[in-house]
């Protein structure tokens, strides 16, 4: 099993990448960054990342009533520079993890980023 390092290492990697960190959004805290953070601080970006994750997750619109344990796969967030995608990871002990990928827009393929942070997450928690 990669480790957080390892992770954000790959996350990095992927074409176009900005920065990449391990989000905790119940506490807002980051457990792990790599990259240039958007806001020049990555605790910054965690606490904003968790605000949005957090809203999502309450919102009745995007969560039915039977899926709360996991309500949402991921979070795609677009600006005229870049993407921020935000990945859950489902863990098997109670935490509430979000991988957030910051992409440039110009340089990343936003399909092929989705699909690759979707495999990291997985790897995370399997190994």
């Amino acid at each position: 099993m990669p480790g957080i390092d390892e992770c954000l290492n790959q996350a990095m990697a992927i074409a176009g990448a900005r920065a990449a960190s391990l989000v905790d959004w119940s506490s807002g805290l980051a457990l792990g960054s790599a990259g240039v953070s958007p806001t020049g601080d990555h605790d910054t970006t965690a606490a904003e990342a968790t605000d949005l994750v957090r809203a999502a997750v309450e919102a009745a619109t995007f969560t039915a009533a039977e899926d709360r344990e996991v309500p949402l796969q991921d979070i795609l967030l677009t600006t005229d520079r870049g993407y921020h995608l935000l990945c859950f990871i489902d863990t098997v002990f109670d935490s509430r993890l979000v991988l957030h990928l910051w992409l440039d827009r110009a340089e990343g393929n936003l399909a092929a980023a989705r699909f690759r942070l979707q495999a990291l997450t997985e790897e995370l928690v399997l190994g």
